[in-house]
Formats: C-alpha cells, sequence, structure tokens
C-alpha cells in the first residue's frame, strides 16, 4: 500500500517503490486501501508540520472525515486531548470511540473550546474548512499555537487579525501530499513507516470504512461523498 498521487481509481497504477510499505498481516486489501492517504496525511500535518506533544490539546475539524478519523486516533494514542467538529453530530458521537475526548458544535467552537479549556486554547489546530473558521481558529488557540490547513473547503479568502497572531505567536501552515517533490513524499513515507505502521499492525489505530462499492458503481461513491454521507473512508474494489 502507498501513496498516489491521482488517477489510483483504476485496475493498475504505476508508483516509486520507495513510496509503498507492507500491508500489515491484520489488515486485508480493503483496509489497507483505506490506509495510506488519510494517516499518511494526517501524521505528517500533526507531527512533521505542526509538531504535536503528548499532553497539548487538538482541535480537529472535519471529525468524521478520512483524516479526521486517523488524526483523532494518532492524536490520542500519542495522549494529547482531542476535541472536534461537525457540520453532522452524529458523526461526533461516532468518533468519540476512536479518541475523541470533545466533540463541539461547528458554529461557535472557540468559545466552546475557551470555557472548556479555562481560558487556554488549544495548541494546535488541523483545518480543513478554510476562509470561514480562521477568525474563530486564532481565537481558540493559546499562545505559540498552531495551525495547519489541508484543505480549503469553504473558501480560500478571508480577512486575519494580523495582531491576534502576533500577540499570540501562532504559526500558520498549508500543506498538501500532490505537489510535494518525490524526494519529500520519500521522507513522509519512512515517517509512517516507522511510526504509524506499529500502531496499525498492533491493532491500536485503524483505518474506518463506511463502506466499500465495486469499481462499477463509482459514481455512486462520489454521489455518497459529495452528499457527506460517509464516516471514514469509501472504498471502490477492484474485482
Amino acid at each position: 500500500m502507498g501513496l498516489a498521487g491521482g488517477g489510483a481509481q483504476a485496475e493498475y497504477i504505476l508508483t516509486h517503490e520507495g513510496l509503498l510499505v507492507e500491508i500489515p498481516e491484520n489488515l486485508d486489501f480493503v483496509q489497507a486501501a483505506g490506509v495510506p492517504e488519510v494517516f499518511m496525511t494526517a501524521h505528517d500535518a500533526l507531527f512533521t508540520q505542526a509538531g504535536l506533544q503528548m499532553g497539548e490539546r487538538l482541535l480537529v475539524h472535519a471529525a468524521g472525515s478520512g483524516v479526521g478519523t486517523a488524526a483523532i486516533q494518532l492524536a490520542h494514542a500519542t495522549g494529547a486531548t482531542t476535541y472536534g467538529t461537525s457540520r453532522t453530530p452524529a458523526k461526533l458521537e461516532q468518533a468519540k470511540p476512536l479518541g475523541l475526548d470533545v466533540g463541539l458544535s461547528d458554529k461557535n467552537f472557540a468559545a466552546e473550546v475557551k470555557r472548556l479549556t479555562n481560558g487556554a486554547g488549544v495548541h494546535v489546530v488541523l483545518d480543513f474548512i478554510g476562509a470561514p473558521y480562521l477568525e474563530q481558529n486564532l481565537e481558540a488557540l493559546t499562545s505559540w499555537g498552531r495551525i495547519v490547513f489541508l484543505s480549503t473547503m469553504g473558501g480560500t479568502q478571508a480577512n486575519i487579525n494580523i495582531g491576534m497572531l502576533m500577540g499570540k505567536r501562532i504559526s500558520m501552515r498549508g500543506v498538501t501530499l500532490r505537489t510535494r517533490t518525490l524526494e519529500e513524499k520519500l521522507g513522509v513515507t519512512r515517517r509512517f513507516a516507522t511510526s504509524v505502521l506499529p500502531l496499525l499492525a498492533s491493532g491500536k489505530v485503524k483505518p474506518i470504512i463506511e463502506q466499500v462499492y465495486p469499481l462499477e458503481e463509482i459514481g455512486k461513491a462520489h454521489t455518497a461523498m459529495g452528499e457527506n454521507r460517509n464516516f471514514g473512508k469509501l472504498v471502490l474494489r477492484v474485482d
């Protein structure tokens, strides 16, 4: 299993051998298909980019997404306290057995974070929404907090309070895997193999698969994803 920079919805694909890792014995091919993109993305964002540490507090937006469910599990395994938001409250309940400590409304999450942490805030925000959440993200962060942007589902243009950014010494970083060089992707894969594969092999973390579709029903899978029905991953099976 490994990273694929697009074009993976096919019977055969070509990739670099250094981007592949051995599938743990406790995972089948369907489960393995739900691993690399989300766990490599989450691990890189949390630990390489944001430097999440044991005992810190993490806020994950889109907690029911594939990357969101992976991030919650990895942060929980590291000893971080996890907060999450979702447009669908039921997904927050589904995420709690994975290690989500607190589920929040996606409307006024900054105020809730400050209340629950006695004004301290969170150390890291993992954001998929972008512009609409930026102001609240800054408010929710503690001093020396870090934001990692993985997607901009809500938009890319936003006004920013530079004074708050400076006053709290906040770091902001935008991240994608697809645009990285081969050398960078090889590094992501090596770090994943060292830190995450053992957790998968032991069952401490696992891929969350909502539904498996035969390749011939790819349209149904895209419809389900577009309607935000899935919790975790949708997987295409090639028979």
